[in-house]
């Protein structure tokens, strides 16, 4: 610990008058990371610890010792609201506004630096941000010359390619052939180049533009590098566990001058790094040592949240993790032992959604306010089946982070898919579809569309039926549009013949619409592919597609008075940085949580993403947290076992409840022992779920056994290209889309 007085004299006093009052309240680990001045520093601070008073009472104190003054300390945070509030609370410990700081976001700070020294990249100091639309259809723009199909590369999926190369600190002249991505038929590199000449000649740049500019600047210019060498005796950063590369690079460089120490302070929970796929790098904060050697640790490990219990089986569970850098979180409350963590097992989802909702009630009934509850989900296709039980019970609830489930734009797409169906004459829902995906329909053709219509006194759908058949529209998007009506028509024909969950399948297939979000390569289309399958799912509640709409109508007139106090529904991603007394973790099965996907994808790990996940999940309740597992869940009309997730086992026993309700057997699936010999192999496109497509090929064979969501378990006897030849338990043969088709 570093106590020795600056030479200069206290640039601020403190308000109260007593030189040291504002370090009186904090414990010792805390008091250290205040006073550990000189040299770097890392603060490991779990959940509660008080990180954020910390970090503003460390930026205070080195103002009121003499240290630095306000504009020699750079403070670095994730979001303007954290700004905000560390600004508010040091200008409260000093006693008056703290003016002058450089103190803001990574990219907002990188954008000051960025307008003085615009002319090193290119651009003038009155250059543009361009927002996200701008940025698509400048891109669309660009790659005009390349003649990408757009249906297969659509623009938003290369933006995304080129933004994680910015993320990664990748200029078009990084990027490696090593690191080039297949996308765009491998021209993404030279669109990329392209797409950033062309911001320079419009003198732009993008959000992602802002950290790589300058991040080069201070690479290839030692003059300015040395500037803010100059300029910063100190740099705090706040949640240093979210870095990603190119806002490493940018702290690197800022912090690394010969001759002189790192007067660097990163404060942040390697226990609590959750967003690697928005490029976040958990390494960054766990070679700290190595970047800045000679680097001291503080950990703060007193949680001033949570009971002893709650923390005992995080605690437990984080243990499992290999990477990380170790602490243990003790409480630092007086009574802090509390009740043990509920782990319960119910019969299935729905049973799920029931005791979670029944337990939320009897909280509120022993005096707990809902708006200290908190429902946190793995996935946002788990909100749901609680949104449909809080809408039964009558419960007020938010969703935080997000929209209500039927509100989502993909939801409401498949929605008017199904009005369409269901209802011919519907024009609003006809309107919506007619161009989505893109079928070519600007205004020009839709408003020809309603005067065919309004000419015949008919609805939007016949009268472009009416004009495309007598030729007053031609070319592909008369084509488009004709083969929309005909899956619409083919639709009803299915709807009559074999029920509402094979019709909608073939209506969303066949219409185009599932295979617009697997083709897009943006971060957010497969959860959105994740909500369209609970949509089909909830289908099988319900005996005709005309009940389900009309529910669906119901549950998003759902009144909401802005007045009461509301539970909060979210992922466990939205949560991070929030507390409630009361915390429901449902969905903790294998595939579920932890994730099947991320598993797949990130390996080991993948793995410990999902365990960091889940101990952010338990420490953001206070006094109770409860989890809960199904024996089976739905997967469309069907049920699937479930295995209780490995995260369980890894609790500590002396901290937890277990404990089930009615039961956690499983429905069993008992197909027929008869097999037939494998034959020629049947070719259709792998999904792990099925609706969530992957380009690569799998082979079918004959005798496979398969599931379909409305027909049950079976056996494959036939197939051609699009199409398979299932016998089911019931005798049935069908001829159905192999898209539908789950191989067990």
């Amino acid at each position: 610990m570093n106590t020795s007085e600056h030479p200069s004299s206290p640039l601020f006093s403190s308000p109260s008058g007593e030189g040291e009052s504002y370090l009186a309240r904090l414990n010792p680990e805390q008091r250290a990371a205040i006073e550990t001045t000189d040299g770097p520093l890392l603060v490991l601070a779990g959940a509660g610890t008080g990180k954020t008073r910390v970090l503003t009472t460390r930026f205070a104190h080195i103002l009121l010792t003499g240290r630095a003054k306000p504009w020699q300390i750079l403070a670095v945070t994730f979001t303007n609201k954290a700004a905000r509030e560390m600004r508010e609370r040091i200008s409260f410990i000093l006693g008056e506004p703290a003016e002058g700081l450089w103190l803001g976001t990574f990219h907002a700070l990188c954008a000051r630096m960025l307008r003085r020294h615009a002319e090193y990249v290119g651009l003038t100091n009155s250059f543009t941000i361009l927002d996200t639309d701008d940025q698509i259809r400048l891109l669309k723009q660009v790659m005009e010359p390349w003649r990408i199909d757009t249906k297969r590369w659509p623009a938003p999926g290369l933006m995304g390619v080129i933004q994680r190369w910015k993320d990664r600190g990748l200029t078009p002249e990084r990027v490696t052939d090593a690191e080039e991505s297949d996308f765009a038929e491998g021209h993404a590199r030279a669109i990329y180049a392209a797409y950033q000449t062309r911001l320079r000649q419009l003198n732009a740049c993008d959000f992602g533009d802002l950290m790589l500019h300058v991040t080069e600047i201070l690479r290839t210019r030692a003059d300015v590098l040395d500037q803010y060498h100059r300029l910063f005796r100190y740099i705090l950063v706040d949640e240093y566990q979210d870095t990603n590369t190119v806002q490493y690079l940018w702290l690197r460089l800022l912090a690394k001058r010969n001759g002189f120490p790192s007067n660097i302070c990163c404060v942040g929970d390697d226990d609590q790094s959750i967003y690697s796929w928005r490029g976040a790098e958990v390494e960054n904060i766990l070679r700290f040592e190595k970047d800045f050697p000679g680097a001291e640790i503080v950990r703060l490990e007193r949680n001033y949240r949570s009971t002893q219990h709650i923390l005992g089986v995080a605690a437990g569970l984080i243990a499992h993790n290999g990477e990380r850098l170790g602490k243990t979180l003790r409480s630092g409350k007086e009574d802090a032992s509390g009740e043990k963590v509920s782990v319960t097992g119910v019969w299935d989802s729905d049973a799920e959604a029931r005791a979670v909702c029944d337990a939320a009630e009897k909280f509120r009934a022993q005096g707990h306010s809902l708006a200290e509850m908190a429902i946190l989900v793995r996935a946002g296709f788990q909100t749901r089946a609680f949104e449909e039980r809080l809408v039964q019970t009558g419960l007020p609830y938010r969703i935080v982070g997000g929209v209500r489930f039927y509100e989502r734009a993909e939801i409401r797409d498949a929605l008017a898919y199904m009005r369409a169906v269901h209802q011919p004459a519907d024009d609003l829902a006809f309107e919506r579809i007619i161009n989505t995906p893109k079928r070519g329909v600007g205004p020009a053709a839709l408003q020809k569309f309603h005067a065919a219509a309004r000419s015949r006194t008919v609805p939007l759908a016949a009268g472009t039926q009416a004009l495309l058949t007598e030729g007053g529209v031609k070319g592909k998007m008369a084509d488009q549009v004709a083969k929309l009506i005909d899956v619409l028509a083919t639709t009803r024909d299915i709807l009559a013949r074999e029920g509402h969950v094979v019709a909608v399948e073939h209506l969303l297939e066949e219409s185009g619409y599932l295979e617009m979000w697997r083709n897009d390569r943006s971060p957010e289309a497969p959860g959105r592919l994740e909500n369209l399958k609970e949509l089909v799912r909830a289908l099988a509640d319900f005996g005709t597609l005309g009940e389900f709409l009309e529910h669906v109508a119901l549950v998003m007139e759902h009144d909401e008075n802005a007045g009461d106090a509301k539970l909060s529904l979210m992922t466990l991603h939205g949560a991070k940085g929030l507390e409630f007394d009361i915390v429901f973790l449902p969905g903790w099965e294998e595939g579920v949580f932890p994730s099947q996907r991320t598993l797949d994808e990130g390996g080991l790990k993948g793995l410990e993403e999902e365990r960091r996940l889940a101990y952010v999940g338990i420490t953001r309740a206070r006094k109770h947290a409860l989890i809960y597992h199904a024996g089976s869940r739905r997967i469309y009309a069907n049920w699937q076992p479930s295995m209780p997730s490995r995260f369980l086992d890894e609790l500590p026993d002396e901290h937890v409840n277990r404990h089930t309700e009615g039961g956690t057997q499983r429905r069993g699936l008992n197909l027929s022992d008869s097999v037939f010999e494998s034959g020629q192999p049947l070719t259709s496109r792998r999904r792990q779920d099925p609706l969530l497509a992957e380009q690569n090929a799998v082979s079918f064979q004959l005798g496979d056994h398969v599931r379909h969501p409305r027909f049950g378990t079976g056996i494959i006897i036939g197939a051609d290209r699009h199409h398979l030849e299932v016998v089911f338990e019931s005798g049935d043969t069908k001829r159905l889309l192999s898209s539908f088709i789950e191989k067990l």
